[in-house]
């Protein structure tokens, strides 16, 4: 009752504070969201601002947490360059957003939860069609617009149609527009947004550079101004990367009820492994390979298990363009402290890829349960099953048993990637960030990351029953000895977004070659430290 009280004195706050239109709020919001909405046309030019094609990498993921005013995490927002090929008979690029408020902004200040998808002309940038899907009060709704069209743009307002800059743009095609542009220092930019039936005019001016300091590491940035023509001077700053991709790291602007914060939370290139190719008519870089350092190491394999059960392999399937194969299983013995009794044991298995639940799919399997002199002192038997897209390795079901001393446990939850959801069999639906693995899928994502000293990378995860936001950091290059081999190995330290955000000091050495082969899995529990060791033949060049 105290927090019902606490909202609806703080919901009559913020409508009294608010002398803006509705409209107009979730434009800001949006704006912020979708990390500074503008682009188009050079000022100083007359002609079409150059336009690189790389900023357009089919199969980059961007996540991002937004705070505000003392709102550590009010939304979330990610953003995916999801295909290019032909949609509605052109040559073009579909991008894909969702954006979804949280905790009390969501019930007293603004309540969003959309997905946005807007397909791109793969030449220019040029949205020609943009979709929009609403969900509010239990209800959905769809939208969708045609944009600058050959016979005259119907989409624009008839005042538009004669003006210095050509081109319309919804929200999510203009930040990938603005990205495409050089961004040169002393530069502005100028663009037309339309935006559910009104038309709102903004510049972007490059005012000089700074090093921004995120979770997920530093960036060396393009700092820009933005504003809106004619509408409220929000103060909005956003900050590029240098590089030629342009990413957006962070958004600020101030509202009058607090600041707003957009702050890059993960970066991941989703697609097929190999090496980068590029597309001789449009330039545009296909997804290179996310599986790390190439390594004149020693090469090793996971040893197989007496008696265990056979994998099976679906033949008339396309084959795996992953780290790892299908029937690969990974045998690990588990230690307290520095002791060489084994107190239990994990395994790791890709078991078959198949039709699971009506699509296409990889099962993926662990086990882990204690030996006799373990299970005297605290005897465990889990499992889990994940079973996932076999190119994004975002899982779309898992199963999960839990068997640790008293404790009992069994979930079954399918997740819905699209809309970001996950429904457990029994129990109310769970929001989640679109892109969020299970804890299983989580360890074979890990595989496929460009794995580099001091680098970072947040993604969500779904840690049994709630969504996580999870850290995992490259800490340095070292050698590890198991089995009597010294192998060379990345360390990874894995944080969470708890109170206590290293409470279980959770660590992974990882092989430091393409496989990246998890060596060892090491952590602090109520029991003192435990470390799991891959068990390992050693084979020939």
């Amino acid at each position: 009752m105290l927090r019902t009280a606490a909202t609806c004195h703080y919901h009559s706050k913020v409508q009294g504070k608010l002398n803006f239109s509705l409209k107009t709020a979730q434009l800001l919001v949006l704006l912020a969201s979708l990390t500074c909405t503008i682009a188009a046309q050079q000022k100083t030019e007359a002609t079409q601002s150059p336009f690189n094609a790389a900023s357009y990498r089919v199969g980059e993921r961007l996540t991002y947490n937004v705070a505000f005013a003392n709102f550590i995490s009010a939304a979330h927002i990610e953003m995916f360059v999801a295909a290019r090929g032909t949609f509605f008979n052109r040559d073009a690029i579909q991008l894909r957003a969702h954006a979804e408020t949280s905790g009390l902004t969501n019930v007293a200040l603004l309540a969003l939860n959309n997905d946005y998808t807007t397909y791109v002309d793969a030449q220019t940038g040029l949205p020609f069609r943009a979709q929009q899907v609403v969900r509010e009060t239990g209800r959905t709704s769809e939208a969708s617009n045609d944009y600058n069209q050959p016979a005259g743009a119907t989409a624009i307002p008839p005042r538009l149609r004669t003006g210095e800059f050509p081109g319309t743009y919804d929200l999510l095609s203009a930040l990938y527009r603005i990205r495409s542009t050089p961004l040169a220092e002393g530069t502005s930019y100028l663009i037309t947004i339309l935006h559910e039936g009104e038309v709102y005019q903004a510049e972007v001016k490059v005012i000089g550079r700074e090093l921004i300091k995120t979770n997920v590491g530093s960036f060396n940035t393009l700092v820009t101004r933005v504003s809106l023509k004619s509408r409220h001077d929000y103060g909005m700053r956003a900050y590029f990367t240098e590089d030629e991709r342009h990413v957006p790291v962070l958004l600020t602007a101030k509202h009058p009820l607090g600041q707003i914060r957009v702050e890059l939370a993960g970066s991941q290139i989703v697609g097929p492994a190999g090496n980068p190719a590029s597309d001789s008519k449009t330039g545009i870089t296909s997804p290179p390979t996310p599986l790390g350092i190439q390594s004149s190491a020693t090469p090793v394999i996971p040893a197989g298990r007496a008696g265990s059960s056979p994998i099976s392999t679906s033949s008339n399937l396309a084959p795996l363009d992953q780290p790892f194969k299908i029937g690969e299983q990974l045998n690990y013995q588990v230690y307290l402290s520095n002791t060489t009794v084994s107190v239990g044991s994990l395994t790791l298995a890709v078991r078959t890829r198949d039709r699971f639940f009506n699509r296409d799919g990889l099962q993926f399997s662990a086990t882990a349960q204690t030996t006799p002199p373990g299970a005297r002192v605290f005897p465990v038997t889990d499992r889990i099953n994940s079973y996932v897209d076999p190119t994004t390795l975002l899982p779309f079901r898992t199963e999960i048993t839990l068997s640790e001393g008293k404790y009992r446990a069994n979930r079954a939850y399918n997740l819905d990637q699209d809309r970001g959801a996950a429904t457990p069999e029994k129990g109310q639906r769970v929001e989640i960030p679109v892109g969020t693995h299970d804890l299983l899928s989580l360890v074979y994502a890990i595989r496929t990351f460009n794995l580099i000293p001091k680098r970072s990378t947040a993604i969500s995860i779904m840690a049994i029953d709630r969504p996580r936001t999870l850290v995992i950091s490259c800490l340095s290059r070292e050698t590890i000895e198991l089995n009597g081999e010294k192998i060379p190995a990345l360390l990874l330290s894995l944080t969470t977004d708890d109170p206590q955000p290293d409470r279980l000091q959770l660590r992974i050495w990882v092989g430091d070659d393409a496989r990246h082969l998890p060596l060892r899995i090491a952590a602090v529990t109520e029991f003192g430290a435990v470390r799991a060791d891959l068990s390992i033949n050693r084979v020939g060049p």
